[in-house]
């Protein structure tokens, strides 16, 4: 039974540190085309194409053009790829930083791109990325989704295929979509988890000083725009809370912590967070016990102890709510480095 973390369908990666160190980087190959979306595949070269000295085999990174030159982006930019199209056909993942609706690619730039498909490619589509994919007939039972501008339009053009409507991401096998641009992020980190572990998921994060994680089922549409808390009582008290989850945290003490009422809190809560007090800490512990599964040192008891669920079966209780996996089975793959 495949492992499904909301709306990540399909098989997840769970691989452990020393499976890390002994295989081979992944070759990622980022798609670059005329009237080239520059906010995607800006945010797919500093992810991937970055060099991390302090990631283990952190992966190896590709420009290709899907036509000839001169690429054109948005903000009057002019791109320039040293690689061939047939590079595609030794890439592990191929980067599909948006895609123009209507324009169509070349029988030369499918025909690559199936030859890739066919030696086990993986696909990432951002945004409107995922019409390339259309074109290439690789949907069909697919869940997939989109920027909800083009939800309509991705329906007509995969019928065959789950569109979802209203996430942040989507992955299904060997197809990777997400909605808006800037869930293209998110989707990346999500890759970053499942290849490298969390930890190097977080270290990327931490650097593009943006949340670890941020659930694939998220909804596209929130009632206002969440605050970014960077400053003052709330930010000094998360980051205290995180630094003491095996507590007993209740409101009524976090409220004392941060010298506001109870009402009060819960209000800067919903404000800054988007999450009720309790909710941010039941995520966070699950942060915590996640890697301290993939250490791979602590017993189940010890990890409930630590995170602050105290017992054993609340940690498998909110685990399995919360990622559809119990603690064990997390364990179990992330230490095999096997799919699901």
């Amino acid at each position: 039974m495949p492992i499904m973390m909301t709306m990540d369908i399909g098989r997840e990666t769970m691989t452990d540190p020393k499976t890390v160190r002994q295989r081979k980087a992944k070759q990622v190959a980022i798609l670059a085309y005329d009237q080239l979306c520059t906010f995607e595949f800006g945010l797919s070269v500093e992810i991937f194409a970055t060099e991390r000295p302090e990631i283990e085999n952190w992966y190896k990174c590709k420009t290709i053009a899907a036509e000839p030159g001169p690429l054109r982006a948005a903000g009057g930019l002019l791109v320039h790829c040293d690689s061939q199209l047939t590079d595609l056909r030794k890439a592990d993942l191929i980067v599909i930083p948006g895609w123009p609706t209507e324009k169509p690619p070349s029988a030369k730039l499918l025909s690559q791109l199936r030859i890739a498909h066919q030696n086990g490619a993986q696909f990432m589509a951002i945004c409107s990325g995922i019409f390339l994919l259309a074109a290439l007939d690789l949907l069909e039972g697919k869940t997939i989704t989109t920027h909800w501008r083009y939800i309509d339009k991705l329906k007509e053009r995969a019928p065959n295929a789950n569109v979802e409507e209203n996430v942040l991401y989507c992955t299904d096998g060997d197809i990777l979509s997400s909605a808006g641009s800037a869930a293209g992020i998110d989707l990346a980190l999500h890759v970053i988890r499942q290849d490298l572990g969390t930890k190097a998921a977080n270290i990327v994060a931490q650097r593009l000083v943006l949340p670890a994680h941020r659930e694939g089922g998220q909804k596209q549409f929130v009632p206002r725009p969440v605050q970014q808390n960077t400053k003052g009582p709330l930010s000094n008290l998360l980051d205290h809370v995180r630094s003491k989850l095996d507590q007993d945290w209740t409101v009524k003490q976090l409220a004392a912590k941060s010298a506001m009422s109870e009402r009060t809190l819960i209000r800067r809560f919903q404000e800054s967070v988007g999450q009720s007090p309790g909710q941010w800490l039941t995520s966070e512990r699950i942060y915590l016990a996640r890697e301290l599964l993939e250490q791979n040192q602590l017993s189940i008891d010890l990890i409930a102890q630590h995170t602050g669920f105290n017992t054993p079966e609340t940690l498998r209780h909110h685990f399995r709510k919360k990622l559809k996996v119990s603690p064990s089975d997390y364990r179990r793959q992330f230490n095999a480095g096997k799919v699901a």
